[in-house]
């Protein structure tokens, strides 16, 4: 059974970083692509970051030089670190891999 549990989010203020974490367990992390999305109030889900086994990476354009996305395999750990966040970050974000999704973690920011 896959667990994934997400930790890190809160409440900041505009301009401010957080870095949100996503530990696995129950899947071979390594191997598979792992993913970042978000969900604001009233909008659907939506992609912002992905990294592949190999560490490549792709961001969605709102997010490009401020977030970055990165992987611990020896931790079965994804990040994702926010830099310079802005209010319309705010959201509740997930990782995913594969068919898994975490439970979704706050993430809020204040002007």
């Amino acid at each position: 059974q896959v667990q994934l549990v997400e930790s890190g989010g809160g409440l900041v203020q505009a301009g401010e970083s957080l870095r949100l974490s996503c530990t696995a367990s129950g899947t071979i992390f390594s191997i598979k692509p792992m993913f970042w999305y978000r969900q604001a109030p009233g909008k659907q889900r939506e992609l912002v970051a992905g990294i592949s086994s190999g560490g490549n990476t792709n961001y969605v354009d709102f997010v490009k030089g401020r977030f970055t996305i990165s992987r611990d395999n020896a931790k079965n750990t994804l990040y994702l670190q926010m830099n310079n966040l802005k209010p319309e970050d705010t959201a509740v974000y997930y990782c995913q891999i594969g068919v898994n999704w975490g439970q979704g973690i706050q993430v809020t920011v204040s002007s």
